[in-house]
């Protein structure tokens, strides 16, 4: 009967002890998938400059969309500096979401000269700002799944009861923050001209 009862424990304490090394490594891979996000939104705000300036003599009479998009870049970077897994997430989607509408604002600007994008400087730039984005995009993909199977763990009966032990604590998700970039575009392929 003791040796069944020293058994239980034993077992118990594996399974403590492998749960709570699971939690913690979960943990550890939800703050790397933060730094990937990080790592990829510091090569998107250092890549804006560089493009800004590769326009700007072309673009003078832009410069209201110029310089919307160093502000919002401006704005992006110092949130990003504040922002973590446990908190500031949904802060630093809006500023990244107002990045990505100035971004576009802009784009829309250098499609109006055709020798500007012909610029093998301003191509390689934008191209390179195209990749940076699908990074981003990946890299908040991979951090989202990974610190929701996190937060899930820690509910679960009984990993909740590890969770303290592990000094685990919810991380927030990155979600839409603009409700604009949840609509659905609206596609016209019928070749009709305007009237």
């Amino acid at each position: 009967m003791t040796w069944v009862f020293l058994v239980l424990i034993v077992i118990v304490i594996l399974w403590t002890i492998s749960a709570y090394n699971k939690l913690v490594n979960l943990k550890g891979q939800t703050i790397n998938a933060w730094k990937q996000i990080d790592v990829q939104l510091k090569r998107r705000h250092d890549l804006i400059p560089n493009l800004v300036e590769a326009v700007k003599g072309a673009m003078d009479f832009e410069r209201e969309t110029l310089e919307a998009v160093i502000q919002a870049r401006n704005q992006a970077v110092k949130v990003q500096a504040e922002a973590g897994p446990t908190g500031g997430i949904g802060q630093l989607a809006a500023a990244e979401a107002a990045l990505t509408s100035a971004l576009g604002r802009f784009n829309l600007v250098v499609e109006r000269y055709p020798e500007l994008k012909a610029t093998q400087n301003v191509g390689q730039l934008q191209e390179e700002l195209t990749s940076t984005e699908n990074r981003v995009a990946f890299a908040r993909q991979l951090y989202n799944d990974v610190a929701t199977e996190y937060n899930v763990k820690q509910q679960q009966i009984p990993w909740n009861m590890v969770a303290g032990l592990a000094r685990c604590e919810q991380v927030e998700l990155w979600e839409i923050a603009d409700e604009k970039e949840r609509e659905v575009p609206k596609v016209d392929l019928s070749f009709k001209k305007d009237e």
